[in-house]
């Protein structure tokens, strides 16, 4: 049938005229962004974990925060503040060190409302029941906005109780430190009402092998705890370097010491601690990384001389904590944002989410990020206990189980973004999609603050050290004993396994993988419906040989397991959430 010409005449090649076919389509079967939910309420595995864990009472604020972290402005900070990476500024124009790190205004912006929201400190400041499950809460949502600032939060929180063993210097500094300002100005601590603390430790020649640091540390005076201290030396890769302090390992005569090294001298000069060069980074590039030079900075000694490694250890155990809060996150994020689009787009007549094997895929990744979250939060509880109680189960727990959860958690990650973001297809790899910068994010806190094997050797040398750590392990698992019978089977295997003391660091990664499964087993039977532990426990403890997502045994219930993980509530004959 002819086309009617239309009633004024137009030019021929007017994109605008469909005599042409300009107009060749419109958009459908396309998944809408995953904005303005609330990370909090649509998450029953958190809730839950909050709740049982001991800070019902934070459900209010955390719902609130929830709320923020969902809004699309908000999600909006973290792909700005990694798109736009920071920037080093050595020397002004006139030739003057300035030692400079210039940031998007949306770092700038997440990192605000970190840091008034208590990410860096709450748990410090108002200590209590649920104080540290609320504060991983909020760190885990805050997370799934944006990664890469969660270092410097992350330090500054952790280098709380290594300052605590050196009281001078935590009279001076942890009011400031654990205050609720963020203050991004390079200028002197004296002068800021809020601070944050970095961490400067490796080394090229040692790298976790901390012990081989050749940094050198001479004294300026008497010398001995408390005391000032000339650095030299080269640290490889400090991250954030814009904080405002960082505590360092240097050699002294009496071996490898601690030591705050602030940015700016006491005199109000600053202190030659010079960034050569920014890390050109895969992940986490919203975060600055960077080689420095100590020519000779100043620096307090925190702790006994000679005692650098179990000083700083301190922090460490609570940065690896925080890895498997972020690790715990990205695994939500990444479920999540699989979910959604599967829940909208349709292929071969029917939804993604209602064809058999898809379904399968999405909630085998379901699983494993509500174990995650679980573990991450039953730790957040034992370190709750622990604080006033030295040698306690909770104790004990959790100096065991942050480096297997640390391992563990954090290697899982980078297949699990890997296989949500397949459930994309290509949309999944495009780089305006969240889902890139998680695939790149996701390797990261497998191999900070110490990788897989040096996460496992931990493990080893606190079973030898403290043999009470397994004695732990095997009492907070046995409520669950009769629960299920391949997980009864499974830990007296392990139990017996671990008696063997031939080869056991030869073995170590296959003892801590079952050290965390046998854990994660343990909470979900006790905890998560049935539906969710018993195909946990099936695919986990039963299933002989590795076998990638999506190979749930069949029996499984993977409806209400999906069900239950998503983030919105999606009407199939819409492409709008409700």
């Amino acid at each position: 049938m002819p086309v009617n010409p239309p009633a004024a005449a137009t030019v021929p090649d007017d994109p605008r005229d469909t005599r042409f076919g300009a107009v060749t389509h419109q958009v459908t079967n396309q998944s809408t962004d995953l904005v303005d939910y609330n990370l909090f309420k649509s998450d029953a595995a958190l809730v839950e974990a909050v709740v049982r864990e001991g800070a019902q009472w934070a459900v209010p604020d955390l719902s609130r925060f929830g709320a923020l972290c969902g809004r699309a402005d908000y999600l909006e900070l973290g792909h700005l503040a990694n798109k736009f990476q920071p920037e080093l500024e050595t020397h002004d124009r006139h030739g003057r060190r300035i030692d400079l790190i210039r940031f998007h205004p949306a770092y700038h912006t997440l990192m605000q409302t970190a840091i008034a929201e208590g990410i860096h400190s709450s748990h410090w400041t108002d200590p209590g029941p649920g104080a540290h499950v609320a504060r991983a809460a909020k760190f885990y949502m805050q997370s799934q906005v944006e990664a890469g600032h969660g270092c410097p939060i992350t330090m500054t929180s952790a280098a709380v109780p290594s300052l605590l063993l050196q009281p001078d210097l935590a009279k001076d500094w942890l009011p400031k430190v654990t205050a609720r300002h963020y203050d991004p100005r390079n200028c002197p601590h004296d002068s800021k009402p809020g601070l944050t603390i970095g961490m400067a430790m490796t080394e090229k020649q040692g790298g976790s092998d901390v012990r081989a640091n050749t940094t050198r540390a001479l004294p300026t005076g008497e010398g001995g705890p408390g005391q000032l201290y000339e650095l030299v030396g080269h640290k490889y890769f400090v991250s954030a370097p814009m904080c405002d302090a960082f505590l360092v390992l240097a050699q002294t005569e009496n071996g490898l010491s601690c030591f705050l090294l602030p940015r700016w001298r006491p005199d109000g000069t600053r202190n030659p601690l010079q960034i050569q060069r920014l890390k050109k980074k895969m992940g986490n590039q919203s975060n600055a990384s960077a080689e420095t030079e100590l020519r000779g900075a100043l620096a307090w000694m925190v702790g006994k001389e000679g005692r650098g490694v179990p000083t700083i250890i301190e922090m460490v155990s609570m940065t690896r904590f925080d890895c498997m809060i972020g690790s715990s996150a990205a695994m939500r994020m990444a479920i999540a944002q699989a979910l959604h689009h599967c829940s909208q787009r349709r292929a071969f007549g029917r939804l993604l989410l209602e064809q058999p094997l898809m379904q399968n895929v999405l909630a085998d990744l379901a699983l494993e990020s509500e174990a995650a979250t679980a573990l991450t939060l039953r730790i957040a509880r034992a370190m709750d206990r622990r604080q006033n109680a030295p040698g306690s189960h909770d104790d004990l727990l959790a100096r065991l189980m942050t480096a297997v959860g640390k391992y563990w958690i954090c290697k899982r990650t980078p297949n699990h973004a890997y296989e949500a973001m397949e459930c994309l297809g290509g949309s999944g790899v495009m780089e305006d999609s969240i889902m890139p910068r998680l695939y790149r994010e996701a390797p990261v806190n497998a191999i900070w603050e110490g990788s897989g094997n040096v996460q496992c050797l931990d493990v080893l040398r606190a079973i030898h050290r403290t043999p009470a750590v397994l004695t732990a392990y095997f009492n907070e698992v046995a409520p669950s004993r009769h629960r299920h019978p391949g997980l009864d089977s499974y830990i007296a295997a392990l139990e017996n396994d671990l008696q063997d003391a031939a080869g056991l660091e030869f073995r170590a990664r296959n003892l801590v993988d079952r050290l965390a499964l046998g854990m994660q087993a343990s909470l979900l039977l006790l905890h998560a419906p049935d539906f969710v532990a018993e195909a946990f426990c099936r695919s986990r403890l039963e299933l002989v040989g590795p076998h990638n997502y999506g190979s749930l045994p069949a029996g499984c219930d993977a409806a209400r397991i999906i069900a239950r993980a998503l983030p919105l509530q999606i009407d199939p004959g819409s492409e709008q959430p409700d």
